[in-house]
């Protein structure tokens, strides 16, 4: 039989459900999972982060008389493709969530979907008959599932151990496991039958982390299997950990009850959005504290400050949640310190991450269009929003101009200096070891592009920042521009050099020209970094981060 009775059908397309608290579902088409952040039910102890996958996915088969049909399919080491539940796969669809229809060789159709309700810790999992045999209408269809659990944090591996802990917790309509004595506990409520079956499956294979050249194979513990006459009721599955999100059944209510009450809620959140893009631009908004965060890509990002603030435009201003931005900039404000903002927040512990030197920058932006659009909108909220993030934007560029961190300081041209020897502060902060790759010392032009148009949204604000925001532009014209190549440089003083400039051609430049509230150049010049951008560094797939004249660049990448 052929990969699929679809050929059309991307079966190594991914798909994710998005929980609001930092964690999700998520996989492939096919049903195997390529990464170790694959997972059906993998939460979130302190959202965002402290993030652990509980169950990793399932094996399920059909049962008619005494033939058995897989409708999963797990890859292992080296190549093995077993079960081949996929090619019975006939169709894939994410609307209204993800679900998969597989055609058995008697024409039985079977329909599996699966979602995770906003707001809940925890995975909804249904299978039913669709479509039975011509001949037999009335044919006796069993499901068995097993659970593939792991327990572990979501970057690492499991491995087969003594110490995992197969036995379940049993009542009536409810299974509790707790693999390890310190992971949480993995609670199911179900309409199937268990039966305790201790096994582990070996050498499961996630392609995408060997091409990532990391570790890429897993073993995985199944306690038992679930058993389901599939032919009278469709078969349900809610699965979910033991923390503050779990999802509860509420007093009296079965399982049949407790499905329908929460896809009727999803389905109804679902269907406010405009269009899949709102949708899916939503998914992005996540808990953090008493307010709201942006997480800075799935799967394995958390909230970083950057990409927060970068976002947040688009994703809640463009898309008319202006409130949700106000959460998360009040949110983010009692993080100031030195006047600085947080990078990033570490996936275990509390201390925050403050190695950037734009993070804070991006804020002030993001706190000026917020309350552009509030004030516009009239929200109830805006003049006690507007007094808590004015006291942070002056705390940052008061922490700015008096010193912080990493040798972040107006320097005597009003302009901002900042870095060290192996320190990575931009955005272009990749490191390998101690090797910084981009190092950028000195006085980059993105930052002063942001400096500049944080001083005049702060000038506005307070006027004492008028005078230094003058200074600053006026050094600013006399420095950047590069009269040999027509751009601007990319760092002046580089190194803490007075005079030394960096010449390279770089994306970066574009942000004093456009994407701020303030654009820094005149119409000519700005229409010539413009068309510089456009030809040395424009590509289909976005900018190249150098020219590909430089001698620096290097067109293929190996690591």
């Amino acid at each position: 039989m052929s990969d699929s009775t679809t050929p059309d059908l991307d079966l190594s397309a991914e798909w994710l459900e998005a929980d609001g608290l930092g964690g999700y579902a998520s996989g492939t088409v096919g049903g195997w999972r390529t990464r170790r952040y694959h997972a059906i039910l993998l939460t979130s102890a302190t959202p965002p982060t402290n993030r652990m996958v509980h169950v990793n996915g399932f094996e399920a088969t059909i049962l008619v008389g005494d033939a058995s049909f897989p409708i999963s399919s797990q890859k292992y080491v080296p190549d093995v493709t077993y079960p081949r539940g996929h090619e019975y796969l006939q169709s894939f669809t994410e609307e209204p969530w993800p679900t998969w229809v597989y055609q058995l060789p008697d024409g039985l159709v079977i329909e599996f979907e699966l979602f995770v309700p906003r707001g809940y810790s925890g995975t909804v999992l249904k299978w039913q008959v669709r479509k039975s045999a011509e001949d037999c209408p009335s044919i006796n269809v069993e499901l068995v599932v097993r659970p593939l659990i792991s327990g572990r944090d979501y970057h690492s591996l499991l491995t087969e151990n003594s110490a995992f802990c197969f036995e379940a917790s049993v009542q009536e309509g409810q299974i509790e496991w707790r693999p390890h004595a310190d992971a949480s506990t993995v609670r199911a409520f179900t309409n199937g039958n268990y039966t305790p079956s201790p096994d582990w499956y070996r050498q499961f294979f996630y392609s995408d982390e060997a091409a990532r050249d990391l570790d890429a194979t897993e073993d995985l513990a199944s306690p038992g299997e679930l058993r389901f006459h599939l032919s009278a009721v469709p078969a349900l599955l809610v699965l979910t950990d033991d923390g503050p999100w779990s999802i509860r059944r509420l007093s009296g209510e079965t399982i049949e009850e407790m499905v329908e009450r929460l896809a009727d809620a999803e389905q109804c959140r679902r269907e406010q959005f405009a269009t899949r893009l709102h949708r899916a631009a939503a998914d992005y908004l996540v808990l953090r504290g008493s307010g709201r965060t942006i997480v800075a890509g799935y799967p394995w990002f958390t909230d970083w400050g950057r990409d927060t603030f970068i976002a947040l435009r688009g994703l809640c201003l463009a898309t008319g949640q202006i409130e949700d931005a106000g959460r998360i900039l009040t949110e983010w404000s009692k993080l100031v310190s030195e006047g600085m903002l947080p990078n990033r927040f570490p996936d275990h512990g509390v201390a925050p991450e403050y190695n950037s030197v734009d993070a804070s920058l991006w804020y002030v932006i993001a706190v000026h269009e917020y309350l552009n659009a509030a004030r516009m909108a009239a929200l109830p909220c805006f003049e006690a929003d507007r007094k808590t993030l004015q006291i942070a934007v002056n705390q940052i560029l008061l922490g700015y101009a008096q010193g912080t961190r990493f040798g972040i300081q107006v320097d005597s041209d009003g302009l901002l200096r900042a870095g060290g020897q192996g320190l990575q502060l931009t955005w272009m902060d990749a490191k390998c070891g101690d090797w910084i790759v981009t190092p950028r010392i000195g006085k980059p032009v993105e930052v002063q592009a942001l400096w500049l148009n944080a001083l005049w949204i702060g000038s506005r604000m307070n006027s004492g920042w008028e005078k230094l925001f003058l200074r600053a532009r006026e050094s600013f014209h006399d420095r950047f521009w590069n009269t040999a190549k027509r751009c601007l440089f990319d760092v002046v003083d580089l190194n803490h050099e007075p005079g030394v400039n960096d010449g390279s051609v770089r994306p970066n430049q574009v942000l004093a020209v456009g994407g701020l509230p303030l654009n820094l150049l005149s119409p000519v010049k700005s229409q010539l970094v413009v068309q510089i951008v456009e030809d040395r560094l424009l590509t289909p797939m976005g900018l190249r981060s150098l020219d590909p004249q430089d001698p620096s660049y290097c067109g293929t990448y190996s690591g």
